[in-house]
């Protein structure tokens, strides 16, 4: 059951929005990884995945504290490990798995 709508198999209706999280942001002033942050929270709903199917895996460093800013399931992960997590074997079959990382 959707748990936006309420209706059984029914696709979640969501918008960028839904997918802020209520953390701060803590990037440096004019860091790229704010337009990636907004490119991606913009473009979820246009997925029509249910928020609860979806987990954002990252590695260190400052673009991997994306986890923390999507309203989804997410998991911070030491260094190189990312790759391992994001695997079928991480979640449910249906779940839709997103392993982003960077360097500085």
């Amino acid at each position: 059951m959707s748990t936006v709508t309420g209706v059984p198999g029914a696709t979640p209706k969501y918008t960028k929005k839904d997918f802020e999280s209520d953390q701060d942001v803590r990037w440096c002033p004019g860091c790229g990884d704010y337009a990636i942050l907004s490119a991606v929270q913009k473009s979820m709903p246009d997925l029509g995945i249910p928020k609860e199917d979806i987990v954002f895996i990252s590695g260190i460093g400052c673009s991997s504290r994306f986890p923390y800013y999507m309203n989804t399931y997410g998991f911070h992960t030491i260094h190189g490990r990312a790759p391992a997590l994001a695997t079928p074997q991480a979640g449910p079959a249906r779940a839709e798995g997103v392993r982003g990382h960077g360097r500085r």
